[in-house]
């Protein structure tokens, strides 16, 4: 019988506190949630970049809204029996009464964890001073304190131009005092700096991998400190990198022999074969 909600969250919890690091992988459709659920991952995640570009838009806080993420979310959740967290991008709001309630419609949707950020979208000031960050978090974690809800807070900095390891560690400290459970800061340069991270901080650190410039493997990111690894929309990218290198070949060249890399139709059947949905969906 599929998990309950609890069950899924109990789950979710417990990975983060292994010796080798969480890989988390990032679905960004109900397809993509079975084949990644098939292929052995234990946890999902959303990439708001992903669906951005399967729906053919830009990934910005203008170009998609919290009724679609959330209606996307509740997609990838019925499609697999892991447990699913999401990105939640800012909240979908400044203010923090609005952040509290994108955790309260996103546990609705069946999701068991979700990150809000520090960025603000506005290229003329894209990051929130610290305390408004935290008032955010503080209340999306009151949110989350009687739900079957794992919070994720991230810091920015790095992502908008502002590479501050000493800020970016103190925003992090914050969120945690503030009832996070998972730290986040994508786009730390090197691991080096994720290894600070890790030591400066009480929560377990979520870290980016599948961006340009960092690649570090699994084993040197435990070693660091890390407890959960996610790939962001990298392998979105790296299906649309395939779909345009096809596409590249045959208005070229003529010919078909990307075909041979292609996945058979049996393969792809076996992986999208019915999942009943538990009761913890509505």
């Amino acid at each position: 019988m599929p998990a309950s909600l609890e069950e899924n969250f109990e789950r979710f919890r417990a990975l983060h506190f292994q010796d080798r690091a969480l890989v988390v992988a990032n679905a960004w459709d109900a397809g993509t949630a079975r084949i990644l659920s098939a292929l052995g991952f234990e946890a999902l995640a959303t990439t708001s970049a992903g669906y951005a570009f399967s729906v053919g838009k830009r990934d910005s806080f203008a170009g998609l809204g919290r009724d679609e993420i959330l209606a996307n979310a509740r997609a990838i959740v019925k499609a697999t029996e892991l447990p699913v967290s999401a990105d939640l991008e800012d909240g979908f709001d400044a203010s923090p009464e609005e952040c509290a309630r994108t955790i309260e419609l996103a546990s609705g949707a069946g999701l068991v964890g979700g990150s809000i950020e520090d960025a603000t979208g506005n290229p003329k000031a894209p990051i929130y001073a610290i305390h408004e960050a935290v008032e955010r978090i503080r209340a999306a974690a009151e949110a989350a304190k009687d739900r079957p809800f794992y919070l994720t807070a991230r810091a920015e900095n790095f992502l908008w131009g502002r590479p501050d390891l000493d800020d970016t560690i103190r925003r992090l400290q914050a969120f945690s005092e503030a009832g996070a459970d998972v730290l986040y800061a994508p786009g730390l340069p090197d691991l080096d700096a994720i290894r600070t991270v890790c030591r400066e901080v009480d929560k377990p650190v979520n870290v980016v991998m599948g961006l340009q410039g960092v690649n570090c493997a699994v084993d040197a990111l435990s070693e660091a400190g890390v407890k959960r690894i996610s790939v962001g929309g990298s392998f979105a990218r790296a299906a649309l990198g395939a779909v345009i290198r096809a596409a590249e070949e045959v208005r070229d060249s003529g010919t078909f022999a990307y075909a041979a890399e292609a996945m058979p139709e049996r393969a792809v059947s076996a992986m999208m074969a019915p999942f009943k949905c538990s009761d913890r969906l509505s």
